[in-house]
């Protein structure tokens, strides 16, 4: 009997303990039938409990007298539940075999229970030890290739050419709902390639019982896509094997979710002609675009983001590729830049754009730093890839155009208590303004005060009554705000702005006798 169950090894034992009486039962073997559901077995690739039990019967005859003796063996009791065996490869990032797997490693991790967001490693899950080729009555199970020992981590080689297997075990409750591990991919050191992560959950099975139908969900951890066809979360479902050594099934989710690429697949570099300019002045930009990927790139887009003050010159955009003109189609929405091409840029070729932008007199207002990004799609299997920002910050200079501003003010004598100066209320000469940057101001014989190049934006300034012996605070009475001590004024650009303090003689008290 050829019997799919690895634990039904223990048939061949059947008998061993039947004494003297061996031989003629021996004889008999063909009368022996089973009551183990074979075809069930056969049929379908799931766990059944097998019932291994023989019956027997057989006529003895002796000095003519002839005695008929029935008998069963005893029952064993089997309920087998199998190895779970993802078998996978390590690909490219188009699908294709790497060059050389040496120094590549795979391993499965348990999540860091603090973490709480699920993604930080912490211990490597424990695996059952499995042999091969598998031996009889050891307690250890068959194991399979390349990973024969179902070692973890485990280290990738050229023979077979980046294969990779673990096997999980569902009497430990590795393959129970909820169940969640990080699939780490190791590249060697100083490689183009960086370490892949992928989160595989296990999901409750859609099925009946002992259905053998586990479902997972494999997500992505850094970033990149799982799959030929650029997701980075897929669903699958996969069954169980029974026998590992036998039966080899390949779990797709796990090959599509080690597709390697390299870390930096491209890259953007922005310079300018000049490190300083003042409005008025034209400055050039430089974007250089280079691709480090195995594949050429198509559909490459750069969003550029110009300063505050920058007019974009469309008419002087100009592309290239090793000196041959490439045509640039270029948009602009505000002050955001769009460059893109039709044509692709050859593996490790370098697509260089060049356009100016002319500074206006809001530039002093802006920081000068711009930023750009670039996005393309390689073109053998469609992926999506970015790099940026790379950014370029210009100095500005004030030169003949300035937006500073400035302050003037006076401090007077108010007889009518309006705030305002009118003929016959004189100025108080020596009167002393703080500002709020810490300068001191002083007024003229007329009671005047200017603060020249002050900066746009607001201005606080504080009489110093001890300046103005002798004096007080005059009464508002048609502007509450301006009965106070301070005066807050807001200075456009290149305005003018008016700060007033309005003071009057103290009374001096008339002693009584």
């Amino acid at each position: 009997m050829n019997l799919v169950s690895r634990p039904l090894k223990k048939q061949r034992n059947l008998g061993v303990n039947w004494g003297k009486r061996l031989t003629p039962i021996l004889c008999l073997l063909g009368f022996l039938h089973t009551t183990a559901p074979i075809t069930a077995i056969a049929q379908e690739t799931r766990v059944v409990n097998i019932v291994n039990q023989a019956t027997y019967t057989y006529t003895y005859t002796y000095q003519g007298k002839s005695t008929l003796y029935e008998g069963s063996s005893s029952q064993l009791g089997v309920s087998s539940t199998p190895l779970v065996d993802p078998l996978g490869r390590i690909l490219g990032c188009a699908g294709a075999l790497l060059p050389d797997y040496t120094g590549f490693s795979v391993g499965v991790y348990e999540p860091n229970p603090s973490d709480p967001t699920g993604t930080e490693l912490g211990q490597l899950v424990a695996l059952t030890p499995t042999e091969l080729p598998d031996i009889a009555n050891n307690d250890i199970p068959g194991g399979k290739v390349p990973n024969i020992q179902n070692v973890n981590p485990y280290a990738i080689t050229n023979d077979p050419a980046g294969v990779y297997n673990f096997l999980l075990d569902p009497n430990k409750g590795q393959t129970d709902p909820g169940k969640t591990y990080i699939f780490v991919v190791n590249p060697p050191a100083n490689s183009d390639y960086r370490q892949r992560r992928i989160k595989i959950e296990i999901l409750n099975s859609t099925g009946s019982e002992n259905n053998n139908v586990v479902r997972y969900v494999a997500t992505s951890l850094d970033g990149q896509p799982i799959s030929l066809t650029g997701e980075t979360r897929v669903e699958s479902t996969v069954v169980l094997v029974p026998n590992a050594e036998v039966v080899g099934l390949d779990l797709l989710a796990f090959e599509f979710t080690t597709n390697m690429c390299q870390a930096s697949q491209m890259q953007i570099v922005k310079t300018g002609d000049r490190s300083a300019a003042e409005p008025g002045d034209t400055v050039i930009y430089r974007l250089s675009v280079r691709n480090l990927s195995d594949a050429a790139l198509n559909n490459v887009v750069v969003t550029d983001n110009l300063p505050l003050g920058f007019n974009f010159l469309s008419k002087s955009v100009r592309g290239e590729i090793d000196g041959q003109l490439v045509p640039i189609t270029a948009t602009r929405n505000g002050n955001t830049v769009t460059l893109s091409t039709d044509v692709s840029i050859p593996v490790k070729k370098v697509l260089n754009i060049a356009y100016a932008a002319q500074l206006t007199t809001d530039s002093l207002r802006g920081t000068g730093r711009n930023s750009a990004i670039v996005n393309a799609l390689r073109a053998d299997n469609r992926f999506s890839i970015k790099d940026g920002p790379a950014t370029h910050k210009l100095t500005i200079r004030p030169g003949i155009v300035s937006d500073c501003g400035t302050i003037i003010g006076r401090v007077f004598i108010d007889k009518n208590f309006d705030g305002e100066q009118q003929t016959g209320e004189p100025g108080v000469p020596n009167a002393v303004i703080f500002l709020q940057d810490g300068n001191r101001v002083t007024t003229d014989p007329n009671g005047l005060f200017s603060v020249a190049n002050a900066l746009p934006g607001s201005h606080a300034g504080v009489l110093d009554l001890s300046s103005v012996p002798g004096y007080k605070l005059a009464p508002n009475k048609k502007f509450r705000e301006r009965n106070s001590q301070s005066r807050l004024v807001r200075l456009e650009p290149g305005g003018l702005v008016r700060m007033n303090f309005a003071v009057t003689p103290i009374s001096e008290e008339v002693a009584k006798p």
